[in-house]
């Protein structure tokens, strides 16, 4: 006589569920997180809770509370999709052919040096697919977000490898026509600013320290659109020299500071950092911000 054959209670897809609703409390997030519909991932938490025979959260006008069986339920799933991301890497960084993906994610300042890397790849790797995520934010490599990450900071996060490529001036510019028509102390002109979204970098918290509030008569979520901003004639912006300096539309109106200044990091997992596919990745990267140096530290003015 044959027993009959156990009822799985917990798919992947359960646990990523359960993941994603814990993290964001809305039904509606979290099947975006795991790309599924609204109702596909109404139905699957219904069936979850039916065959465990419990509630695993209460449904609130504020969103999606754990109940005590769902905060031990999202415990496990996030231990196991740890464990299961942990074993990815692992097995990931054994591979030894230089094709596949490999997903790169860096600020929108400097797709201007990355590109050439990408185009360069694509002659010398055909195999290779660089899937380039552009985000002023750190990813997190651990969660395979991206393989690698190009971040100007500070300093770099602890548990990943990490390799310095260099300085990244930043110095403040304007339009020459606006430089030409308002002469005096930069301080008394009007200034752009990014918003609190780049709070993090040294250019906002200079601008806090030093220009007076009023003076501050626009500000952006973007480096690129601050600059366009100031080529437009609006104002005074600090901008990175390798986004402003090879501008035509763009003049220095005070030189690199060195309080607005960062480190340029070049970011990968611990695990995946001897895959041929990111190695491969790394090396075109390291090399192209090498030659790169001069520009990325301001020291490439047009006309020196």
């Amino acid at each position: 006589m044959s027993l009959p054959a156990r009822q799985e209670v917990f798919s992947l897809e359960d646990l990523r569920l359960l993941a994603a609703l814990a993290e964001t409390g809305s039904l509606a997030a979290a099947a975006r997180q795991v790309r599924v519909n609204h109702a596909s991932a109404w139905r699957r938490l219904g069936a979850l809770e039916g065959r465990l025979g419990v509630r695993l959260f209460d449904r609130r006008r504020t969103g999606y509370a754990a109940t005590p069986a769902g905060e031990e339920a999202i415990a496990v799933a996030r231990h196991m999709l740890a464990e299961l991301d942990a074993l990815e890497r692992r097995l990931a960084g054994r591979d030894i052919r230089p094709s596949g993906i490999v997903r790169l994610t860096t600020t929108d300042t400097l797709l201007a040096l990355v590109l050439p890397v990408v185009a360069g790849l694509r002659a010398t790797h055909p195999g290779l697919v660089v899937e380039l995520v552009t985000d002023n934010g750190f990813f997190t490599l651990t969660r395979r977000d991206a393989d690698i990450a190009l971040r100007p900071a500070s300093a770099a996060p602890e548990g990943l490898v990490a390799r310095r490529l260099g300085t990244v001036a930043t110095a403040v510019y304007a339009s020459a026509r606006y430089r030409e028509t308002r002469a005096g102390d930069p301080l008394a002109l009007d200034w752009l600013g990014p918003d609190d979204s780049l709070s993090h970098l040294g250019s906002a918290r200079w601008i806090a320290d030093e220009v007076a509030p009023e003076r501050i008569v626009h500000r952006a979520s973007s480096l690129l659109a601050l600059a366009a901003a100031a080529r437009a004639g609006i104002g005074l912006a600090p901008l990175p020299c390798v986004i402003a300096d090879p501008d035509p539309g763009l003049v220095r109106v005070m030189p690199p500071l060195a309080e607005m200044a960062t480190s340029l990091w070049l970011l990968t997992h611990p695990d995946l950092r001897s895959t041929a596919r990111v190695r491969v990745v790394l090396d075109a990267l390291a090399e192209q911000l090498k030659a790169q140096r001069g520009l990325l530290a301001g020291q490439e003015l047009r006309g020196l």
